[in-house]
């Protein structure tokens, strides 16, 4: 910690973040949560990143087309407020729901966006996986398989929904939609390209890394 000289000014705090771990939630449980989190905060509430895993579901962005769900089956689509277009949650996958107040974090959306991408490429890279961020379709790739989904909602300048991050699931579903409304890609996972990934092993470190991105210091809710 570095120590501020006398007279000179204090150096800034941390801003906290609090990070829940919400286990295995119904998809419209946590969006309902998560409109209502952001309609009644103040200026003065903390930043949160809440980590879930949903049962399989497909979920379609607000101005999604219905022609890249292509044989949903017995998964339910449920319409959603985020930006994109249709993807998959199911158990494996870790979703992050970042509930940050733009205005005062001084963020811009792009860099909002920027900030996940660069996260997630930090956080595969400590496991020895080489992706990127596309600029064209928004998400991180390994090669051309997508491993992370993107989707945002800003309401009165704070941020919901966020980000879904492949870890070790059935991939299947995915065969049932264009993934983000993308031909020409497929889809791949954490566990498929090193060893000992988990969503319990890995979400603590996708967090620090979130954390780090935007100045936070971290604090685990319940």
């Amino acid at each position: 910690m570095v120590k501020a000289r006398r007279g000179s000014p204090s150096p800034k705090a941390m801003p906290s973040l609090h990070v829940r771990d919400l286990g295995l939630r119904d998809y419209k449980e946590v969006f309902r949560a998560m409109r209502e989190f952001t309609d009644a905060r103040s200026a003065a509430t903390v930043d949160e990143l809440w980590f879930t895993q949903h049962p399989p579901v497909f979920t379609q962005g607000q101005a999604g087309r219905s022609e890249f769900i292509l044989a949903p089956g017995d998964i339910p689509v449920v319409q959603s407020d985020r930006g994109g277009q249709v993807t998959y949650h199911g158990p494996g996958q870790i979703v992050g729901y970042l509930m940050l107040d733009l205005r005062r974090l001084g963020l811009s959306v792009r860099e909002l966006v920027n900030g996940i991408e660069g996260a997630i490429v930090a956080l595969l890279a400590e496991h020895g996986i080489e992706a990127v961020g596309r600029t064209d379709a928004r998400g991180v790739y390994v090669g051309n398989d997508k491993i992370a989904a993107l989707g945002l909602r800003i309401r009165h300048a704070c941020s919901y929904h966020g980000l879904a991050l492949n870890v070790d699931m059935d991939l299947e579903p995915f065969s049932r939609i264009n993934p983000c409304g993308l031909t020409d890609i497929g889809v791949t996972m954490m566990s498929a390209l090193a060893p000992d990934c988990t969503v319990a092993a890995v979400q603590p470190k996708l967090a620090r890394h979130l954390a780090e991105q935007y100045g936070f210091e971290v604090a685990v809710s319940a």
